[in-house]
């Protein structure tokens, strides 16, 4: 990753001093966009390990104590390190996700929706919406990112919000916003 880093340095570098900028890049400038990403990407990748350090010593330690929230985190912060694409199978967030069905369905007299309050099975079901359409949209924006619709966009900030309550700064519904905003 050092590696990947330095080279990104190199080329940010190079486009800053062919645009000509005394000082460093211009604000707004093709440098100072690219700059601003990779610091993005960064920061994505730090959390992500900071989540991925936390919930795998879990998944080792205490597999019983792993929740849907950890699931959730893990998730996320996969997803948007990957750049919106849906993480593999197999990987740890899956197993953090099966973890917590499993821990949840121990919980739980039964792993129907029957045995669920209401409440809890609204939420459940607002986490599924998102998520269906996360990945819908998740796959769009790492294939072709140009066919993501206003519509698209919308929706996924609005899943995005009844199921946690707000959206997430720089996750996937804000790229997607993002997307649709630019000029073609």
């Amino acid at each position: 990753m050092a590696g990947n880093q330095s080279e990104a340095g190199r080329i940010i570098s190079e486009a800053a001093q062919a645009e000509g900028a005394p000082g460093g890049p211009a604000k707004g400038s093709q440098s100072a966009q690219m700059q601003s990403e990779l610091t993005r990407q960064r920061n994505f990748q730090r959390n992500f390990e900071k989540i991925a350090a936390n919930v795998a010593s879990k998944l080792v330690d205490a597999p019983d104590s792993i929740t849907k929230e950890d699931a959730q985190a893990i998730h996320r912060a996969e997803t948007r390190t990957s750049g919106g694409q849906r993480p593999q199978s197999g990987n740890l967030s899956s197993q953090v996700q099966h973890q917590a069905s499993v821990n949840q369905g121990a919980t739980s007299t039964s792993n129907t929706s029957a045995s669920l309050d209401s409440t809890t099975q609204s939420q459940l079901d607002r986490q599924a919406n998102f998520e269906d359409v996360a990945a819908k949209v998740g796959d769009k924006l790492a294939s072709a990112p140009e066919s993501i619709s206003k519509e698209d966009a919308d929706t996924l900030h609005s899943r995005e919000h009844r199921a946690f309550g707000q959206t997430e700064k720089g996750g996937l519904a804000a790229q997607a916003q993002h997307q649709v905003s630019e000029p073609s």
